[in-house]
Parts: C-alpha cells; structure tokens; sequence
C-alpha cells in the first residue's frame, strides 16, 4: 500500500486482492478522505462516496463494463454480481457519469 498527503489530504493505493489472497496487478482501489475509487489500469471505473449521509455509487459510463477482467474485480469492489450492477443502473441507484475527466 502506498499512502501519501496531497493538499493536505491522506490518499492511500492498494492492489486488490483475490480470491486466492494475493494482490492483483493493475486492479487498484484508492481512499480518500472521502470515497473510495476502484481503478483498473488507468481508468477510474467505480467511486463510493457518502452524500448526506447516504452511501453513493458512481460509475464510469465509458469503462464500468470494459472487459472480463474490470467486471470480475469491479463485482469485487461493489460485493455483487454484474446483474445486481446493471439493475441498480436501471433503476437510478447508481449513477453513471464520467469518472475519468480530466486524466485521459
């Protein structure tokens, strides 16, 4: 894990870890003082945050669904099923927007 203080604000990176227990190369999830971002590669695809204290899920439009690989480790990152996903889409519950404005 690599913590560091940008603006006065604690962020820390770490690999996600696996079923199998070990961390897993290029899937990462960042906290913040505020959310907690998964990132796959170099693309921000899932943010957690707390809005009037009410838990927010924001996913990013163009990346939430990119590959095999993002789902399995974004399912890890939300605790559901790429089904489960794309109801709470559906139904408003998340939000997609563009997470990567601004980085690319």
């Amino acid at each position: 894990m690599i913590t560091s203080m940008i603006k006065g604000n604690k962020i820390s990176v770490r690999n996600i870890i696996g079923h199998s227990g070990n961390p897993i190369a290029n899937q990462f999830e960042i906290e913040t003082s505020d959310s907690d971002y998964f990132q796959s590669y170099g693309s921000v695809i899932a943010k957690r945050t707390y809005e009037n204290n009410k838990l927010v899920i924001y996913l990013d439009k163009r990346y939430w669904d990119y590959s095999v690989t993002t789902g399995k480790y974004r399912n890890l990152f939300l605790g559901e099923t790429k089904r489960e996903t794309e109801k709470k889409i559906k139904t408003g519950e998340y939000i997609l927007t563009d997470l990567n404005e601004g980085w690319k």
